[in-house]
């Protein structure tokens, strides 16, 4: 019987926290995928015209003298969504405390990979566009959608090593962080200074509650939803209420995991309810507040906020005249040229660009042909790319157009990065 080695590789293991996190998106990328696929097939039935007419039926909400009312594709883009971005603040935060985002040396080659895939697509999209009515779709390439990314790279299996799964999670993290930016900075108009302001206070109270040790949940939830509101009336995307939210949830534990250990060891097998109830906070305390939120809330953004995005946003009618409108084409290809050979040339460059002047190196045992696939699985740009394209056109023409050229580009991208890596796999193996 062959031994354990009491020293695991380098490389071979991920650590639990991540494994759980890729697990849970590549499930979640089957069910968005189901979800793109019933809005495809709904808004080209026979009943499409019930589709549009249905999430653009108005949901009142009034608490006392406020009245909000957004048709059901604003609430879902709105306020579901502000939840998903809540877990990428999560994400990010835990990767800059725990993560590979903690060290600027390791962090080094994902980052600028990513600055590469949104840089370069970007430019492509303007080099088809630049001067055309759908120049302001430039952020929709930049976008990698990490659930179908994860999902692709699962089928695949040993072909893609666990250091090169890390490598693409921490890409399309740090790509995350400049769709935030591009959102906030680019797609948002009409500032109101003074709900911005309100936002500013109401975040300013949460870190003086948690600095004074206030761990009642209920008040931080109330505070969380003041900052959505003032933020949707601010001008600023209500999104990004979810992702400041989230980067300031605590990431360090209240009690090392060693305490927790201890009392468990010492507590009697016949210990009261009363210790067992310290010993339950104790384990808690063991547990950031940032690693138990996103714990429990990726789940429910994986497997029922985004599969309810994709059936609100990617309904689009397919038919012969779908881009003739002036502008339609030159963003469908814009978007597709983008995704797919942007993410494909702007990474592998970076890639390239970073190693050869000594500020990273590649993951081990990982090929320069196994980064250019993993690229082009990073063209698959869905569920932000979507996002953004409702926010960058009021002319739902090019929106739709848009929304043809991100789904063209995905399944693309998808075949293009599978095939690459597929191959490198069998000549590795």
């Amino acid at each position: 019987m062959p031994t354990l080695s009491p020293h695991p590789v380098p490389g071979r293991r991920l650590p639990r926290a991540l494994r759980d996190f890729l697990h849970t998106a590549s499930a979640g990328g089957i069910v968005l995928l189901v979800g793109a696929a019933l809005a495809m097939f709904w808004a080209n039935s026979p009943w499409k015209e019930s589709y549009e007419a249905f999430w653009h039926t108005e949901l009142s909400v009034e608490l006392g003298p406020l009245r909000l009312t957004e048709d059901l594709r604003h609430w879902v883009n709105d306020g579901l969504m502000a939840l998903f971005f809540f877990v990428i603040g999560l994400e990010i935060k835990r990767e800059l405390v725990h993560g590979e985002l903690r060290s600027p040396r390791t962090a080094a080659l994902p980052a600028l990979a990513a600055l590469g895939g949104m840089i370069v697509p970007a430019l492509l999209y303007l080099s088809v566009n630049a001067g055309r009515p759908g120049a302001s779709g430039w952020g929709i390439p930049m976008a990698t959608d990490i659930a179908f990314a994860v999902g692709v790279v699962a089928l695949l299996g040993s072909r893609v090593p666990p250091s090169l799964k890390l490598f693409l999670l921490t890409l399309a993290i740090v790509d995350d962080i400049g769709a935030i930016i591009v959102i906030a900075g680019f797609y948002s108009s009409g500032l109101d200074l003074v709900a911005l302001a309100a936002a500013a206070a109401l975040l300013a109270a949460i870190v003086v509650l948690q600095r004074t040790d206030v761990v009642w949940m209920p008040i931080y939830v109330a505070l969380g939803v003041g900052v959505w509101l003032a933020t949707l009336v601010s001008g600023v995307h209500a999104t990004i209420a979810g992702v400041a939210l989230g980067l300031l949830t605590p990431a360090r534990p209240l009690a090392p995991a060693a305490v927790a250990r201890e009392w468990a060891e010492d507590l009697a097998d016949d210990a009261s309810p009363a210790e067992l109830a310290v010993m339950t906070r104790v384990a808690r305390a063991s547990v950031s507040v940032a690693e138990r939120l996103e714990h429990q809330l990726h789940p429910l953004t994986s497997f029922v906020v985004i599969p309810i995005f994709a059936v609100a946003n990617a309904g689009v009618p397919l038919s012969a005249d779908a881009l003739a409108v002036p502008g339609a084409a030159a963003v469908a290809l814009g978007v597709t040229v983008g995704l797919v050979g942007g993410k494909i040339i702007g990474i592998t460059a970076f890639s390239w660009l970073t190693v050869r002047l000594g500020l990273g190196r590649l993951p081990d045992g990982v090929r320069w042909r196994q980064i250019v696939g993993i690229a082009g699985l990073a063209g698959i740009g869905f569920t932000v790319s979507l996002f953004i394209a409702d926010l960058a056109f009021d002319d739902h023409a090019l929106a739709a157009a848009a929304k043809v050229g991100i789904l063209a580009a995905s399944a693309l991208a998808a075949i293009v990065g599978s095939v690459v890596l597929s191959r490198t796999g069998r000549v590795a193996g």
